[in-house]
């Protein structure tokens, strides 16, 4: 009978395996299937985090900061009553008068009690007085005074006060 004798030996044939030489290469295909494995499975959850970011930032400023797609539209208040305030002369600069009467559109809203026009008319001999007769009478300038009057008149009486109209205006 013959006798069958095996060579085990680390690193001239095998490898690392201590039985044969076949299982060596097998191993190490394994070995480095393994790092490839996990920086394919790195990658992925890096391109996954990436897209959902993407996503997510698209899905905020398409459809706004509180979602559903452009803010409403606020509609413009129902006008109300009108109020008159009593003109009154108010000083330019170099010598010169301004002669300055309004009324104030209010809202539907500002029900039925009549405000106080002192703030008002506060307001406006604060905003005109001082100005130049030639300022006070370019129509660009008399404009944006009055939209800016109307911005302050919005602040002081709460959103009652939705514009104001020149009833007497008259330089000299």
């Amino acid at each position: 009978m013959p006798i069958e004798q095996r060579v085990v030996s680390g690193s001239k044939i095998g490898g690392n395996n201590k039985i044969g030489g076949a299982g060596a290469n097998a191993s190490a295909e394994a070995e480095a299937e393994a790092p490839a494995k996990k920086s394919k499975k790195k990658l992925m959850i890096i391109v996954l985090v990436v897209v959902l970011a993407v996503g997510g930032g698209a899905a905020y400023v398409l459809l706004g900061k509180k979602g559903g797609g452009e803010p409403a539209a606020v509609p413009p208040p129902e006008k109300g009553a009108v109020l008159t305030i009593e003109p009154v002369s108010l000083n330019l600069a170099e010598g010169h008068y301004l002669r300055l009467g309004l009324a104030l559109q209010l809202t539907k809203d500002a029900g039925e009690e009549t405000p106080d026009t002192a703030a008002a008319l506060d307001h406006a001999i604060a905003l005109f007085s001082g100005h130049t007769i030639a300022e006070v009478s370019d129509p660009a300038t008399r404009d944006a005074l009055k939209a800016e009057l109307v911005g302050q008149l919005d602040e002081v009486y709460e959103g009652k006060v939705m514009d104001v109209y020149l009833t007497n205006y008259v330089t000299q």
